[in-house]
């Protein structure tokens, strides 16, 4: 389904208008808030702007909010709402999910959890990025570089930034989300190795406080100056079923 970032950030609108409270626990988001700013980052949208179209649709449903009761809706607004009005909840969610990235489409079989467990990767993944990507050369370390986005291929971070001045030059970054302003971040195998390895010309950059109003800080070198990391082993269990021919 093709949208443009403007139907997109009205649909987030539309789902949270007519759902509410309810559709904000089935994404697993703890705010109105950081549904605002991690949907708004995930699609290319400014958060304020899926606040402003749920508020612009509130009166078309029967919530308790006031939203903009009294103006009139516009039409751009009104032709998302005639189109999706009569989705259900999993339907419009399974829109949203897929319109920021994911794969999941809600059923019957899907869990609460899996929902869940997406948001959150959301969170620390495309939203965390995008913040970085408009955000990056804000910060000292970062202002005479070009971005290159290496997401999609596990080489151990997200970003390789360019030096302006030597071709031949680059730092690596792994960008985390947090959804408040302290927490824990975890690196993979991969990343702590590349860490490790890269020293110097290793950043972590940490977008913190997704419920409010996000910030960023950011860590050189993480391995060896500052954070202390502690190995976790989890085993995974699969389960096959057999049967003789």
């Amino acid at each position: 389904m093709k949208l443009s970032v403007r139907e997109k950030a009205i649909l987030c609108g539309l789902y949270l208008a007519q759902h509410d409270k309810q559709g904000l626990d089935l994404m697993g988001f703890d705010s109105f808030n950081e549904a605002y700013n991690v949907l708004g980052l995930s699609i290319g949208a400014k958060p304020t702007s899926i606040k402003n179209y749920r508020d612009e649709l509130d009166p078309l449903f029967p919530n308790a909010r006031k939203g903009w009761r009294g103006r009139p809706v516009r039409d751009h607004c009104k032709c998302i709402y005639e189109r999706f009005k009569d989705r259900d909840i999993d339907e419009l969610l399974s829109l949203i999910i897929r319109i920021t990235g994911g794969t999941i489409n809600i059923s019957d079989q899907t869990s609460e959890q899996e929902i869940k467990s997406f948001a959150k990767r959301l969170l620390t993944g495309r939203a965390a990025e995008n913040f970085f990507s408009q955000n990056y050369q804000a910060e000292r370390e970062f202002f005479d570089t070009r971005a290159e986005d290496v997401t999609h291929t596990g080489c151990g971070y997200d970003f390789r930034l360019h030096r302006l001045t030597s071709q031949d030059s680059f730092v690596a970054v792994e960008v985390k989300g947090l959804a408040t302003i302290s927490g824990n971040i975890v690196l993979t195998s991969k990343e702590y190795d590349v860490a490790d390895r890269l020293r110097n010309d290793y950043f972590i950059y940490v977008v913190k406080n997704f419920n409010e109003d996000p910030f960023a800080i950011t860590i050189r070198n993480p391995i060896n100056t500052g954070l202390t990391f502690k190995q976790e082993k989890r085993k995974f269990i699969q389960i096959s079923w057999r049967a003789t021919v």
